[in-house]
């Protein structure tokens, strides 16, 4: 299974900008999570500063034990192994090929031989559906082409951490669903730990285990897909929806009198964009037929049922409707039939509070405003 990553407190500024501040969440190993947030919100920053890229100015990120944050470079060079990143243009060597792209890491990190080698990377060549193009250099390749040959560098130390940073950068619709696909099959063949960084909605809604959002220099809210795809909270849902009916606006937050302004245009017939309103839980993507079941879903569709009963009535008969019959049997519920007082009676083992990649029922939806909330022990 994938490491779990626990993050305390992380803070992070450039000189007297703040970019965001006390950021505590956990990321659920072997899960897929997804970061949401407006453009400028430090989202690409934020994975930086997860594999000590950028140094962040306090708070702890803790894998496998080690403080990323404080350790030594020796420490931080050994735990970055654990990591495979996708960057945005998939920063391949544009000198080399395909195959020597996805080389580098083993002749770089390993010992291994020329013929080892070989059968690493041809294989994670046909996973990422490459396989014959090998000899390609990246300029002779599609977008999409160079993000599948980034995600199979990515892959060739068998990471049990994978950050993506904005994967449909560059991509059309259709393709951004196909690299979508490829995440959740390469994580249901390896159980690794996931956090894609992105503001494509169709990505977030579809894709991952758990969903959080920065906005206005805090985390507004980290946890799984069904409770934040529920959430009324209003920053949430107009982000969700594309809207310009919000608290976001052009320049990431609206005064009140252009809360005003927008609020008579929108009762005078204007169209506030973005998609239909969406209301239930879209069916998350599966993996393709013949590769194993994942886990990681399994376990969040567990953790959620656990907090049911925490939530507020409409998320509970919606988390309960996107539920399979099988499901719905396997967990003692039903829809159509209010609310549930007590948690349903699931076989599954505790799971201590920081780290069930969710927030307190209190704080489910509150979005940070002029007088911060203090975070208590509990809180991911």
């Amino acid at each position: 299974m994938g490491a779990e990553v626990v993050i305390e407190g992380l803070t992070k500024s450039f000189g007297r900008q703040t970019i965001w501040r006390d950021v505590t969440l956990t990321l659920p190993p072997g899960e897929v999570s997804v970061m949401l947030g407006p453009s400028g919100t430090g989202k690409s920053v934020f994975l930086k500063s997860m594999i000590g890229l950028l140094k962040p100015d306090r708070g702890k990120c803790m894998i496998n034990g080690v403080d990323i944050v404080t350790c030594s470079e020796h420490k931080l060079y050994e735990t970055r192994k654990l990591f495979g990143v996708l960057f945005q243009d998939g920063a391949l060597f544009g000198s080399m090929n395909l195959y020597d792209n996805v080389a580098f890491p083993l002749r770089e990190h390993t010992k291994k031989s020329e013929t080892e080698i070989r059968r690493i990377v041809l294989e994670k060549l046909e996973m990422t559906g490459l396989a014959g193009a090998e000899k390609k250099l990246p300029g002779e390749i599609s977008g999409g082409m160079r993000k599948r040959a980034g995600l199979a560098r990515a892959l060739v130390l068998d990471p049990e951490i994978i950050l993506v940073d904005e994967p449909d950068s560059g991509l059309d619709p259709v393709r951004t669903t196909y690299i979508s696909q490829l995440f959740l099959d390469v994580n249901a063949q390896s159980d690794a730990t996931f956090l894609i960084v992105t503001h494509n909605i169709n990505l977030a809604r579809t894709v991952p285990d758990n969903l959080g959002m920065l906005f206005r220099k805090e985390l507004v809210m980290f946890g799984p897909r069904e409770v934040l795809l529920t959430s009324e909270e209003p920053v949430v849902k107009q982000f969700l929806n594309g809207r310009m009916d919000g608290p976001i606006g052009m320049s990431e937050e609206k005064d009140q009198a252009q809360i005003a302004a927008e609020q008579a245009m929108f009762e005078a017939g204007h169209h506030a964009g973005g998609v239909e309103e969406v209301t239930g839980i879209p069916p998350q993507m599966q993996p393709a037929p013949g590769l194993p079941t994942r886990q990681g879903a399994i376990r969040r569709k567990d953790r959620v049922m656990q907090i049911l009963h925490t939530l507020p009535p409409a998320a509970q008969e919606g988390i309960i409707e996107s539920l399979s019959p099988e499901e719905q049997e396997r967990y003692g519920v039903h829809p159509h039939r209010g609310g549930y007082q007590d948690p349903p009676t699931i076989n599954t083992t505790p799971v201590a509070p920081h780290h069930r990649g969710e927030l307190p029922s209190e704080e489910v939806a509150r979005i940070p405003g002029a007088h911060r909330r203090t975070q208590g022990p509990g809180d991911s």
